[in-house]
């Protein structure tokens, strides 16, 4: 009996060691990732309805506050005819409500794998521009998800520039676009503080 327990004993204390021995071992060191882009969020306010708020993520999840050199002539940054925007005027105002028509294509930001070429989608976007501006309800029927008559309220400043340019340059009630942004064209209606 003591010999089979030395014998136990004995080999639990080598099982042990070598556990130790394993577990203590230096580790190779992970392969280095590449930096992540950093995380920004638009900020959403408090008067959105709530039908909008999946419109909203959809639309401005990604709209960066601080434009980092890789994105400074992506979407969003020019007009369609591919100038700058210019500043917006004194007048214009700090926050409005708006309305957007989302037309997709591929290689926009969540964009289906399934969407339409671009110069497809700017076809559609100058047609459902035209409609707009006597039916914006209908406009937004035809456009594609994340399409809404009331997205809510936004500050100056916190969309792109060709965006931030066309809705806050709109007269109340007007309709303006389309514009190129990261998640596609966007035909834009300033609804009023």
């Amino acid at each position: 009996m003591q010999k089979n327990t030395s014998v136990v004993l004995g080999a639990l204390v080598v099982a042990v060691t070598l556990l130790v021995i394993v577990w203590a071992a230096p580790r190779r060191p992970a392969p280095a990732m590449p930096p992540l882009a950093p995380s920004v969020s638009a900020p959403v306010v408090a008067s959105v309805a709530p039908d909008a708020a999946l419109a909203i993520e959809s639309l401005l999840a990604g709209a960066p506050a601080v434009r980092s050199p890789m994105s400074a002539d992506g979407p969003g940054t020019r007009l369609l005819d591919g100038t700058v925007p210019p500043p917006l005027g004194d007048d214009a105002p700090k926050a409005l409500r708006f309305g957007v028509v989302l037309v997709q294509y591929r290689g926009a930001q969540r964009a289906p794998s399934t969407a339409r070429p671009k110069h497809e989608a700017l076809d559609l976007a100058k047609g459902l521009a035209l409609l707009a501006q006597t039916d914006f309800k209908a406009s937004v029927d035809k456009g594609d998800p994340g399409s809404t008559m009331d997205l809510g309220r936004i500050g100056v400043g916190i969309l792109e520039p060709a965006p931030n340019y066309v809705l806050f340059s709109l007269p109340t009630g007007g309709v303006g676009g389309p514009v190129d942004t990261p998640t596609g064209y966007w035909i834009i209606k300033n609804l009023g503080k």
